[in-house]
């Protein structure tokens, strides 16, 4: 469903009603974040929806109080009048039989067929990597630019170009180091349905790398990988930002870089519970807008600190962002082997920058992840 103003009156509705497909609320509540004008015409409409739906109630409801004080006053009055018997025909309740067995088939239906979008906004943990579909027009479009353009470049150049399978699932990264290794959340590279054939990264230039898996925590959910590109450099010099040793305050204010779709996405928000989903305290809990494809974005304070990366967001009635602490990467860092061992900067460069000049430090430090499958 399109959010725009064309629809506000449906999109008010659904939301009352609670009804609105999880990526739907996931997208409007990230547009009530960013969109004055849209936000206020919106919550106009969802006031005018509440206050006619309490009217007709307080309607119905005085009728009801009416017609029991006029039942009520003709007993009392002891109405001497003959009472009128009514006898049903057979053909009556079978004609009743009837139209109660459709009404009930018919609610039956309606519920049965509303079971997987209930499902999916009662869920109370939702991930937020973002599974990919109807993307081969624009692939082979995008294709036959690759071709044109690999003409003339050598064998090393064109391993910057993306594959030509289908994308299966995407999802966000951020380097650990800038020699290669980056960290992600482990459901973008694994799901029920097993792993994909390949993951590449691609960056804020357009390119693309093909990347390894080096280990990871599905229980924390927490996967780090390595561009196989030899020589490979995210960026110049030393990460802008460094990584929180403990947990960030209640209150703490946040924000985040991924990508939601093909260009590189900003929100901002709070930390509104130290804890995360179910009390996990490898988790926080935020008031932070995502949308899907942001799954393995960093969480960032104002001074330059990585506190962790996103993984899943509540229901529509919590509206909730969840993110894995840093605690929980650098345990699995410190289980790497000596050759593998990553030195995390101690301190971060950005902390004293304007919000837009952090921004674009960490651009090149921050990717899309795309698992392909053959």
């Amino acid at each position: 469903m399109s959010l725009s103003t064309n629809n506000i009156w449906e999109l008010a509705e659904l939301y009352l009603a609670g009804s609105l497909p999880q990526e739907t609320f996931v997208q409007l509540k990230a547009r009530l974040a960013t969109d004055s004008a849209f936000a206020t015409e919106f919550y106009e409409a969802t006031d005018l929806i509440r206050s006619a739906t309490d009217s007709g109630k307080h309607k119905r409801f005085k009728n009801m109080l009416r017609d029991i004080h006029r039942e009520q006053t003709k007993k009392d009055t002891g109405s001497k009048k003959a009472t009128k018997h009514v006898i049903f025909t057979p053909e009556f309740w079978r004609t009743a039989s009837i139209a109660a067995g459709v009404a009930i088939l018919t609610s039956t239906i309606t519920i049965w067929s509303l079971k997987p979008s209930m499902r999916k906004n009662e869920s109370r943990y939702n991930m937020i990597s973002r599974e990919v579909k109807g993307l081969q027009i624009a692939q082979a479009q995008q294709l036959q630019k690759q071709q044109q353009l690999e003409k003339n470049l050598d064998t090393k150049t064109r391993k910057s170009f993306a594959p030509t399978s289908d994308v299966m699932k995407t999802g966000t990264g951020f380097a650990l180091s800038n020699n290669g290794y980056f960290v992600t959340a482990y459901h973008v590279l694994h799901d029920e349905n097993g792993y994909g054939d390949s993951v590449y990264i691609q960056n804020h230039d357009g390119q693309y790398f093909k990347a390894s898996l080096v280990t990871f925590n599905a229980e924390t959910d927490v996967a780090i990988m390595k561009v196989e590109k030899s020589g490979f450099r995210f960026g110049k010099g030393e990460l802008p930002y460094s990584f929180a040793p403990a947990k960030a305050a209640l209150g703490s204010h946040i924000f985040t870089l991924g990508y939601p779709a093909e260009d590189i996405s900003y929100s901002e928000g709070y930390i509104s519970a130290r804890n995360g989903y179910d009390g996990n305290g490898m988790q926080y809990t935020l008031e932070l807008p995502v949308g899907y494809g942001e799954s393995g974005s960093p969480l960032v304070d104002g001074k330059g600190n990585v506190l962790g990366l996103l993984t899943a967001v509540g229901s529509q009635a919590e509206e909730k962002t969840y993110a894995v602490s840093a605690k929980a990467i650098m345990e699995l860092m410190h289980k790497l082997p000596d050759e593998k061992c990553i030195k995390l900067p101690k301190s971060s460069h950005i902390g004293r920058m304007s919000r837009e000049q952090q921004i674009s430090k960490m651009e090149a430090y921050t990717f899309a992840v795309k698992v392909y499958k053959k």
